[in-house]
């Protein structure tokens, strides 16, 4: 298989992850940031949603990897300028795409801390669900910069669709003012988190979109010497 595909079918297994996981979530009840919940109610839901939890958290290394398969197949395969050269845009994406798992990685640890806590320590809860909210309100400016990295270098090479950038740039404009207060919704709810969500929502169907690019993308043919 092409590398090219490979990224593609990643992607798609990236999303198919990440719906899977936050279904799983929705489904034991953990709130949302976009739902108003106090230290007692948070402390029921995480201390008897373990199963759920264990087994969202448990999906979403692979999701990681996935992710990034995803972003190198966008920035080796389709990131290259009329000169053959690497765009920096899709450096800009790819660094975006790393750093958004990076966080992402400490967001569903804090939620494990979150499950333990609430079942043997319930006096840390209410820190570590701060810290919860604020990590998972600034991973969004890493979304946002791997939606406007990949978008820009994709309409500048010539390989998606001005309608495709457009989701891109407006999924990275919601998710970047989302994440920039973020700090409001610590102690309380984000008053935009809902901006957030639909700029979320917009990057899944931005990376299917890509993914299915990847998948059908033809190999450039070899040079003769």
């Amino acid at each position: 298989m092409r590398f090219s595909r490979l990224a593609g079918v990643a992607g798609t297994g990236f999303v198919a992850i990440l719906v899977t996981a936050n279904v799983l979530l929705a489904a034991a009840g953990l709130p949302t940031p976009s739902e108003a919940a106090s230290v007692d109610e948070i402390t029921t839901v995480f201390a008897a949603s373990s199963g759920s939890l264990r087994l969202a958290s448990a999906l979403l290394p692979a999701a990681w990897l996935l992710a990034t398969f995803f972003a190198v197949g966008v920035c080796v395969c389709l990131g290259r300028d009329e000169r053959g050269r690497v765009d920096p845009w899709s450096l800009v994406g790819l660094a975006g795409v790393l750093m958004q798992s990076v966080v992402f990685t400490s967001v569903e640890a804090t939620r494990l801390a979150l499950m333990s806590a609430a079942q043997h320590e319930p006096g840390g809860v209410a820190g570590l669900w701060g810290l919860h909210t604020a990590l998972f309100g600034f991973n969004q400016v890493f979304l946002a910069t791997a939606l406007v990295g990949l978008s820009a270098s994709g309409i500048r090479t010539g390989v998606i669709a001005r309608w495709h950038a457009g989701i891109g740039f407006a999924a990275a404009t919601l998710l970047f003012v989302t994440a920039t207060t973020s700090p409001y919704g610590v102690g309380g709810v984000n008053p935009l988190a809902l901006l957030g969500l639909v700029g979320w929502l917009l990057w899944l169907v931005w990376i299917v979109a890509y993914s299915i690019i990847l998948i059908r993308r033809t190999p450039e043919p070899s040079a003769v010497t």
